[in-house]
């Protein structure tokens, strides 16, 4: 079908710390709404007849805000009066984000922008995201519950791609609760520019001492019939079946654009020429999807996550991401132990989450942040965004202190006794580990505890001074107590600490055979004696864990299912690390930008770690410790400290990691080669920003299958049988061989995928503009292998509620009371 309408709709895209500081731009922005308004009155007033038709669509709410904390009180009310009339719109989106939001954060803003457009009489129920390629399925949901219908995306391909093997394809997006979003899968957000409506643009270069005559514009106006007949060619060869296109256009080409209303002057010059065979207008966003709405088309319906190309933005600065994450579970437990806001600040709590949003947002630095990583500018930048991380963590943890207090968490004080409070805060049954600290200065009963692992403390539940099992070691926070508590939905349990007696026993002599003179324990086991815990393995009533002291761990079996948790096409050890780099030579963006969609290419070096010690750390009543040391090249460092829970089936491991700077493109994973038994009976699931979906399954075509940005982590489920992987600190994640290979977008055939060997991308910087490129540093990333106790089939997203709690389990805070006299 021939094309014979133009849908121009004229946006600023925003990008926080791409092209200038973060604060900078939020004038900007307020800046362009501003002039906006000034366009529009000089067109009213017959000043700029040339102008007429202008219409400006805010592309987000956050530009909204940053206007109207800005504006006078007569600037509020001419905007508003002109968004009455239709002439300014507004999106509904709040920022262009990543996957990595946090939903009910997300909802929240959303549901602001939509609250605030109630003041009006006209509909408002469009959004639009510009550069970012792609968005969860939750994502989906959480637009429609606030009152999103209709949603535009300008892709951006560099280093993307758009789904369903087109662009410019309208659809329904189905949400996994059968909702619908009217979706338009549109092009990128300045294409409008390519086609030079507006005079004297950076890319027609028209420069003269006269200015731009009416000679220039009857140049300029060739280029732009040449650059619209190809584009509208390409789309005859592809088969466009409609007889409109819509295009975004800005003021110039540039990120964070100002307005501007000469385009107006080409639209009105081709329109008077060209108008016969294609007409082009100017509209707003809602403008376009009544139009699209009034076509009446039959469009294909889509369910299924999006995922986004650019979310490994994540991956490029580590130590903030573990903060945000933090932050992220921190909040979360603000939420059930304060569900009313009534025991913290809401105030602090909202700047809170306004601080993670902006983190969370797209923009990952500068935009020569690789080309010249010692750019005073580029470094501002980049701290400025981790910053958000930073801030966003100081006020949430300052939030769980007051919401604590209010529950009767105490200042340290040198008076009273050791009493604890340790909380359920979820709404179901759990058995779990709970820790409360020593400093060296504190005592129990008056005694120090001596600075070796001796345990001097036992502790003591309250209520009917049962002793519980605990286990004493060594932290940077003091000495760590850990002991298995069981509590129902809600329940409180106060604990207090004793001095308990303790004897050592004489071990010279021994009459069995299982320990020397030496004191070495090395003696397997026999009948009558168990060797359960060594360097050699861990066996509980859970786990059998296998060592090796050639590649760490060899096998992992789940002793109630007799299954084995170790994929059987693994080539690496669980939890062993594979590093990447691909030479620059001499071109450190080149390179990158040479690879596409792919974050390796045929030349990336990779390398994996090598087992060189292997050392049990320690083994109580309630865990046991053990220490793998790897080399790999990339780091001075790499050790993995496990943690084998004997009374419930959780392991724990810390990744501790000394990363080398390299300014060339690098990756560096950890492997997670896990399942659940025989792969082809495994289903894997992911937790993404509140929903869940089956990777390679629950996908809309043709979207990205490279890698995956989870929420709390990866839910493995065959048959009654569950296996919950909390990615604490580290959210991206990647399936499949290592090897660089051509690009697999999502097909039928993406469903093996599901069965396939995952791995965690800890860290890169990959991208050739914005990343921050050094990722040296130390670095600790935690992960959670946990099965839940269930007897039989449940749904999914339960059992991913109740296994996500693992990420923080239970609170035990400090509760003195003064000692009472005799």
């Amino acid at each position: 079908m021939t094309v014979r309408t133009i849908y121009l709709i004229h946006h600023s895209h925003t990008d926080i710390g791409y092209t200038d500081r973060q604060e900078k731009i939020s004038r900007y922005h307020a800046a362009y709404i501003r002039d906006s308004l000034r366009f529009l009155k000089k067109i009213e007033t017959g000043e700029m007849p040339q102008w007429k038709g202008y219409r400006y669509t805010c592309e987000n709410f956050w530009q909204v805000e940053q206007f109207l904390k800005r504006a006078t009180p007569d600037e509020i009310r001419t905007f508003e009066t002109y968004v009455a009339a239709g002439t300014i719109d507004l999106s509904l989106t709040y920022l262009n984000m990543t996957e990595l939001v946090d939903n009910e954060i997300l909802l929240r803003k959303l549901t602001e922008a939509k609250n605030y457009t109630e003041r009006f009489s006209r509909k408002f129920d469009s959004a639009m995201t510009a550069d970012i390629n792609g968005f969860s399925w939750a994502y989906a949901e959480t637009m429609y519950q606030a009152g999103i219908r209709n949603f535009f995306s300008c892709l951006h391909t560099h280093h993307g791609m758009f789904p369903l093997f087109h662009k410019q394809v309208p659809f329904w997006w189905e949400t996994a609760t059968g909702n619908r979003l009217l979706v338009w899968n549109g092009d990128h957000y300045q294409l409008g520019n390519d086609f030079l409506f507006s005079p004297n643009t950076d890319q027609s270069r028209q420069f003269d001492v006269e200015g731009f005559t009416e000679s220039d514009w009857q140049e300029q106006l060739k280029l732009t019939e040449q650059r619209v007949s190809e584009y509208l060619t390409i789309l005859d060869q592809e088969s466009y079946p409609f007889d409109f296109i819509p295009a975004m256009i800005s003021g110039i080409v540039t990120d964070n654009s100002p307005t501007s209303p000469r385009m107006m002057e080409g639209i009105r010059r081709w329109n008077q020429r060209y108008q016969e065979q294609v007409m082009v207008k100017l509209v707003t966003l809602s403008e376009f999807f009544e139009e699209l709405r009034n076509s009446d088309l039959e469009l294909p319906v889509y369910r299924g996550d999006w995922p986004d190309w650019w979310g490994d933005g994540v991956g490029s600065t580590p130590a903030a991401t573990k903060l945000y994450r933090d932050a992220q579970r921190k909040r979360r437990l603000i939420r059930k132990l304060d569900p009313h806001g009534k025991l913290g600040d809401a105030e602090q709590l909202q700047e809170a989450e306004n601080q993670m949003m902006l983190y969370a947002e797209h923009t990952w630095g500068f935009h020569s942040s690789v080309e010249e990583p010692w750019d005073s500018f580029v470094n501002v930048l980049g701290m400025r965004k981790m910053s958000y991380a930073v801030n966003g963590h100081q006020l949430i943890s300052e939030e769980l202190d007051d919401v604590l207090a209010a529950y009767g968490e105490t200042t340290n004080h040198l008076e009273g006794e050791n009493r604890y409070r340790i909380i359920n805060p979820h709404d179901f049954q759990i058995k779990t580990i709970a820790d409360v600290y020593l400093q060296h200065w504190q005592t129990v009963d008056g005694s120090y505890f001596p600075w070796t692992g001796e345990a001097i403390a036992e502790v003591v539940s309250l209520s009917d001074n049962q002793v519980l099992p605990s286990q004493t070691s060594h932290s940077s926070r003091g000495k760590k107590i850990s002991f298995m508590v069981d509590l129902a939905p809600g329940e409180m349990l106060e604990v207090g600490l004793r001095r308990k007696k303790v004897s050592t026993p004489s071990v010279k002599f021994s009459n069995r055979a299982h320990i020397g003179t030496e004191l070495v324990a090395d003696i397997a086991s026999y009948e009558g004696y168990s060797h359960d815990v060594s360097a050699y393995g861990v066996l509980t009533k859970d786990f059998q864990l296998t060592l090796d002291g050639e590649v760490g761990i060899r096998s992992l079996r789940h002793l109630p299912s007799g299954r084995e948790l170790i994929h059987p096409q693994a080539e690496e050890a669980l939890f062993s690390g594979i590093y990447e780099v691909t030479p620059s030579d001499g071109d450190p963006c080149g390179v990158r930008r040479k690879m596409g969609r792919n974050r390796k290419s045929p030349a990336t070096r990779r390398s994996f770690s090598s087992l060189k010690d292997l050392r049990l750390l320690e083994n109580g009543p309630i865990y046991a410790k053990l220490l793998l040391s790897y080399t790999l090249v990339g780091t001075k460092m790499y050790d993995v400290e496990l943690t084998v829970y004997k009374e419930i089936p959780r392991i724990d491991s810390k990744i501790r990691l000394q990363k080398e700077i390299e300014w060339a493109p690098e990756n560096l994973y950890v492997a997670l080669p896990l399942t659940l038994g025989t792969p082809i009976e495994t289903t894997c699931y992911l937790e993404k920003s509140g929903g869940i979906m089956r990777p390679g399954i629950d996908q809309l075509p043709g979207t990205n299958t490279s890698f995956y940005l989870v929420d709390s982590g990866v839910y493995y489920t065959n048959q009654d049988q569950q296996l919950f992987v909390a990615v604490k600190d580290t959210p991206l994640v990647t399936f499949g061989p290592m090897t660089s290979q051509l690009v697999a977008l999502c097909t039928p055939e993406s469903h093996l995928l599901n069965r396939n060997v995952m791995y965690s991308w800890v860290m890169n910087n990959f991208w050739e503009t914005n990343f921050n490129v050094d990722l040296a540093g130390f670095y600790e990333f935690e992960y959670v292998l946990y099965l839940p106790d269930v007897q039989s089939e449940v749904a999914p997203a339960t059992a991913i509620a109740k296994a996500q709690v693992e990420g923080v389990p239970v609170i035990a805070f400090k509760q003195d009371t003064e000692k009472k006299e005799n």
